[in-house]
Formats: C-alpha cells, sequence, structure tokens
C-alpha cells in the first residue's frame, strides 16, 4: 500500500494546525485510490511527529511512504530536518521505501496560483 504523509512545520496556534489537517483531508478525498492512506505530520509544536506519522503509516500496511514537505522554500527544515526524521525511520524500516517528495513551493504551478489568488 502507497501512503502519502503531508509534513508541515507546526504551530503553537492550534487553528493553523487543524488548517493543515483539513487540508490533509481534502487531499485524501481528491487522492482517490492512488493513497491508500494520506496523512500528515509535523515537524515541531504539534502532533503527530513525522516520525510518528510515518510509523503510522508503516503499521497499517505501507509498503511506501511518500513525504511530501508543505513548505514554500528549500530552508533548513526542508534541506535537512525533514531528511533527518525520514532518515531515522528509513533505517528502522529497511524494507519500506519511504521518500522525500519536491517541497511544495517548488511546484512549477505556484506561480499561476498566486496570479490567481492575487486577480
Amino acid at each position: 500500500m502507497k501512503a502519502l504523509l503531508i509534513v508541515a512545520h507546526g504551530s503553537r496556534r492550534a487553528a493553523s494546525n487543524d488548517e493543515v489537517r483539513e487540508l490533509t483531508a481534502r487531499i485524501r478525498n481528491l487522492a482517490g485510490e492512488r493513497f491508500g492512506q494520506v496523512d500528515c505530520a509535523f515537524l515541531e509544536l504539534a502532533e503527530p511527529s513525522i516520525p510518528d506519522g510515518i510509523e503510522c503509516c508503516v503499521r497499517n500496511g505501507a509498503d511506501e511512504v511518500v513525504v511530501l514537505p508543505y513548505f514554500l522554500s528549500a530552508g533548513r527544515h526542508v534541506i535537512s530536518d525533514i531528511p533527518g526524521e525520514v532518515e531515522g525511520k528509513q533505517q528502522e524500516y529497511p524494507d519500506v521505501n519511504i521518500h522525500i517528495v519536491p517541497y511544495l513551493g517548488s511546484a512549477e504551478t505556484i506561480p499561476e496560483l498566486m496570479l490567481q489568488l492575487a486577480s
């Protein structure tokens, strides 16, 4: 089973974390059968953590976990912190393909989306 784990920073503001959870639910509904599981996790300040999110996917039968960073730029979190969190779980589960896809801000469609929002 292929799982999608959307990784956000996390916030002290509960409503911000709830926004990520709501977005995740919308993605889950849109994904159809592309993913057997779609969940979110947080780098800090909210639960579940990235390792806990990956653990949940594996325990639910995922043999592939796609980690999608919900970040707009390639700062320290995208370049080192998230890969560090993922690496530990990959070592724990060598038979599970756990991989990070490009962060949201790198998507070619972002400029068009921003123009749509500004119109």
